[in-house]
């Protein structure tokens, strides 16, 4: 049928009237959620895992879909605003952003991120349209020796990129590999640390791990460092929109930030971190207008937040082609695709094209649902800045307890809940990144499996992982994740060590 026929009956499925309703729900949810300070996209779907639980896996998704990209708008308001970026990949947009809306431009600034989220978003999702058949027919070629490599492949990339330190990445990804490994070996039929708890027989539930690390960590973590007093948000001067100068300051950013974020979103070592940043700078080398960066330059709002609405339909097609999470974002989405027994990859595209491609039609809608809802209803989400904090953390807290117990009604759930919220809280204490131990716990089980089948059509020979060529090139592409960002620092600090002695 090909792309444009498949993205055409994925938009009858996306058009009902019950997943358009989805697909507004989630919007709406995600820049509401989005907006507020500390609580992003992964956050606010781990929290409604356990309540979507009764839905069908295409209304859930394309809802999902609706969270992520409106959290990615909605953290941009706050930044914004309030100069506190709800996610990393909003900080690039927080420099300039805060900055122009302190000199009474902050209606522009919306906007440009508006627009530019529309922009990117939209050719993002035509990206992922043609280039999710590609991924699909090279995903069809692997066997058990490369699913393996590509599982070490998500291992290393997502912890030697997520956090600052490599350390505590590969501290946290051992985390959630113990985890995984909790309940009975599928092999050898024997318990493993379970403790002799019975309920432990089956495992952690992954719904569980994402809630208590993501959801009560985070919100934990964010209420243990809440500001006393209230925050400052700066109001919004008049409508929401831009001039016609701005406009032609605007769009060559939104495309340039748009060629950065979607190709390197869609890397497995990608994210929408990297792309901001580098568009922030390219527009920074680029500007006629160079005396604006650092007081509020309108490319500096429009380039990063086009890119980092690119970067999250790029983050879409390692997930849904090889199972493969780039993003903190992206790990929890693979948790709900295991929720409701589905295995993202090359076989989902074959075995249930109607939830892919509904999801991906959806990404077209939800874009168009984020333009019109947030240039008029951008008075209503600043609003949400005045929510007591206090009452929203606890309600957070509230709402994740509940939503744990009603898919198993046990009490052992509820407390391994919480005991993973307190583990999440004292990881972001001490900086360790969460995202690692929530992929380990997920691609734990898988790696083993597919390590074990590898190892049992190659009668135990070991050298079947290097020696089959996309197993050994995505197991070299691992290495390199893992060894070159410490080369590269070590190479910097040599380079710049004659020059500190000869300053000295």
């Amino acid at each position: 049928m090909g792309p444009l026929g498949d993205l055409l009956s994925g938009f009858a499925v996306a058009l009902t009237p019950q997943n358009l309703f989805w697909a507004l729900v989630g919007v709406v949810l995600g820049t509401a959620v989005g907006v507020l300070p500390g609580i992003g996209p992964a956050l606010t779907v781990a929290l409604l895992l356990p309540l979507t639980y009764r839905l069908d896996a295409t209304g859930a998704f394309i809802m999902f879909a609706g969270i992520y990209y409106g959290g990615m708008y909605g953290g941009s308001t706050t930044s914004i605003l309030l100069n506190t970026p709800g996610e990393s990949s909003s900080i690039a947009t927080a420099l300039e952003g805060n900055l122009m809306a302190k000199r009474g431009r902050g209606s522009a600034a919306l906007a440009t991120a508006a627009v530019g989220s529309f922009v990117a978003g939209t050719i993002g999702t035509v990206g992922l349209t043609f280039l999710a058949p590609v991924m699909v027919d090279v995903g069809l070629r692997f066997g058990p020796a490369e699913y393996f490599a590509l599982t070490v492949l998500a291992f290393t990339t997502i912890t030697a990129l997520l956090g600052a330190s490599l350390s505590r990445g590969l501290l946290s990804l051992l985390v959630g590999l113990a985890i995984g490994l909790v309940g009975i070996d599928t092999l050898s039929g024997q318990s493993r640390f379970t403790f002799g708890i019975p309920e432990l027989q089956n495992g952690i539930d992954v719904v569980t791990v994402a809630v208590g690390l993501f959801a009560v960590g985070e919100t934990l973590w964010v209420a243990s460092r809440m500001r006393h007093g209230a925050d400052t948000v700066i109001p919004i001067a008049g409508t929401v929109g831009m001039t016609r100068s701005e406009w032609g300051r605007s769009w060559r950013p939104w495309l340039r930030g748009t060629a950065l974020g979607f190709p390197i979103g869609s890397l497995p070592a990608g994210g929408a971190e990297i792309p901001t940043f580098l568009s922030y700078a390219l527009e920074k080398k680029l500007t006629k207008h160079p005396e604006e960066f650092g007081r509020g330059a309108i490319e500096g709002v429009a380039g990063p937040e086009a890119a980092n609405n690119a970067a999250a339909a790029g983050v879409l097609t390692p997930l849904l082609t090889l199972g493969l999470p780039t993003s903190a974002t992206a790990a929890i989405l693979l948790v709900a695709f295991q929720r409701y027994g589905l295995d993202p990859g090359p076989t989902l595209f074959t075995q249930d094209p109607e939830l892919v491609w509904g999801l991906i039609a959806s990404l077209y809608i939800g874009n168009a649902m984020l333009l019109v809802l947030n240039l008029p209803l951008a008075g209503v989400w600043v609003r949400l800045l005045a929510i007591p904090r206090p009452l929203l953390y606890a309600g957070i807290l509230v709402l994740a307890g509940l939503g744990t117990y009603a898919l198993t009604g046990s009490v052992v759930d509820l407390v391994v809940l919480y005991a993973l919220g307190a583990l999440g809280f004292v990881m972001r204490r001490f900086d360790v990144p969460v995202a690692p131990a929530v992929v380990g716990v997920i691609l734990g089980p898988i790696a083993e499996q597919h390590f074990r089948r590898a190892l049992q059509i190659a009668q135990g020979d070991y050298a079947t992982f290097v020696t089959r060529p996309i197993s050994g090139t995505i197991l070299l592409i691992a290495a390199l994740a893992l060894v070159a960002p410490p080369l590269v620092r070590l190479v910097r600090r040599l380079r710049a060590a004659p020059q500190g002695g000869t300053a000295a």
